[in-house]
């Protein structure tokens, strides 16, 4: 099937799903899945990558420490940058937002820096974009607060206004609209190799009441859920899960990884971060019972724990926000670097003296469980606790380089490997 008639033949599917759901959508998304055109503007909105802010991001990237013969630079300023996906295809990243926006950032030239960054599909209203994936056959996944979105061949086709979309969960669908929150609400999401979309659902709570454990049970809200790519046969993955905002999956041994934002409010150095790994459905990571790690809560402290909950690989430092990673597919990077994973802290905001804002890496072990975690990338974070930006996410580029980005300055930067 060629790539125009798998575009038709997906938008058409979710179309007829959508309308037999009684669902509705945003006009001119159903304007795109009946692939008519909206009217949008043809000027489409870009970001200029070059001048002062510019300059003073090259210029704050000098305090960055990395391991010796990796250099860091400036690959694209790109608005409240959040979770990135890379195009299988052609290397452009498309990248996430908490606010209305996802970003198209697409380095025509191979110089390795971002030659332009323009809004993609600015004709859709969206809320939330935070989380964006790509399966392997190229369809762009966008899930919103509480939508998700396909858009077929995105990366072929993102440089004007409308583009090919369906709707794979509508809009109040995927957490019922009582528990929408501006709290916990931005989501993530990956293609299985079983090809099934993840997606992670943060609790709206620091730790939520008991009246409410069923229905986040039910609905997945404190975990991970997966269905079809098509929205049909939900469930919920991966059970005791505060906040999830970031996953990937072993290419190895195809387990699933997922870092978890722990309790605020116990201290400076309670609880732990959380990097996990699921290697079956059903199972329970011990939140609300824990607050990370072994650490129990305050308000469940006199309950009955579940007996078989699943703690974390490796238990990260308290309150330094481990939001996106990525297994290291690429083949850039030494030995030491193969088949590890990298994950983003974003830094912390309720600790007295702040700590993350960095890179981290965690190698495996034989047996695929984790072996040793440290800094990768810092100084992001300066002596006088200063943020000179906060990493949200990390992906490979297809030469083997490494993206992060971050949401503070509204930047991706590109690490690479120059050494012997």
């Amino acid at each position: 099937m060629n790539v125009s008639m798998r575009v038709s033949a997906v938008v058409v599917s979710l179309a007829f799903s959508t309308l037999a759901g009684g669902a509705s959508a945003q006009d001119n998304v159903q304007k795109l899945m009946n692939m008519n055109t909206t009217g949008a503007s043809l000027d489409v909105p870009t970001i200029q990558q070059t001048g002062p802010a510019a300059d003073a991001i090259k210029h704050n990237l000098e305090n960055i420490k990395l391991p010796p013969g990796f250099e860091i630079a400036l690959y694209a300023i790109v608005p409240d940058a959040r979770h990135m996906a890379v195009g299988p295809s052609t290397g452009v990243v498309f990248v996430g937002t908490r606010k209305t926006k996802i970003w198209s950032v697409t380095d025509r030239t191979k110089r390795r820096v971002a030659d332009d960054v323009k809004q993609f599909s600015p004709s859709v209203a969206m809320k939330v974009p935070n989380g964006v994936c790509f399966s392997r056959d190229g369809m762009l996944y966008s899930v919103e607060h509480n939508r998700v979105m396909v858009y077929p061949a995105a990366e072929f086709f993102y440089e004007g206004p409308d583009v090919a979309a369906g709707i794979v969960v509508p809009q109040g669908e995927l957490i019922p609209v009582k528990e929408e929150s501006f709290n916990h609400g931005a989501r993530t999401c990956r293609v299985g190799p079983d090809n099934k979309l993840y997606i992670t659902l943060g609790n709206p709570f620091n730790v939520p009441p008991k009246d409410k454990l069923d229905l986040y049970a039910k609905t997945g809200m404190m975990g991970i859920i997966r269905m079809d790519v098509d929205g049909k046969n939900r469930e919920v993955y991966a059970e005791g899960v505060r906040n999830s905002v970031g996953m990937d999956f072993n290419p190895k041994d195809k387990s699933l990884w997922f870092t978890d934002n722990q309790v605020d409010g116990m201290g400076d150095d309670i609880p732990p971060g959380e990097l996990n790994r699921a290697t079956e459905m059903g199972q329970y990571f011990g939140f609300p019972y824990y607050g990370g790690g072994k650490i129990r809560t305050a308000e469940y402290k006199n309950d009955e724990a579940p007996a078989n909950a699943v703690f974390p690989q490796v238990d990260m430092d308290a309150h330094a926000a481990d939001l996106g990673m990525t297994f290291y597919s690429g083949k850039m990077f030494p030995d030491k670097y193969q088949g590890g994973i990298f994950s983003a802290q974003h830094g912390s905001w309720n600790r007295t003296t702040p700590i993350g804002a960095r890179v981290m890496f965690t190698s495996l072990k034989e047996d695929g469980t984790a072996d040793k975690t440290e800094v990768f990338a810092e100084g992001w974070l300066t002596p006088n606790n200063e943020y000179l930006g906060r990493p949200v996410d990390v992906a490979v580029l297809p030469d083997g380089s490494l993206l992060v980005s971050d949401d503070y300055v509204g930047a991706i930067y590109r690490i690479s490997y120059a050494g012997k």
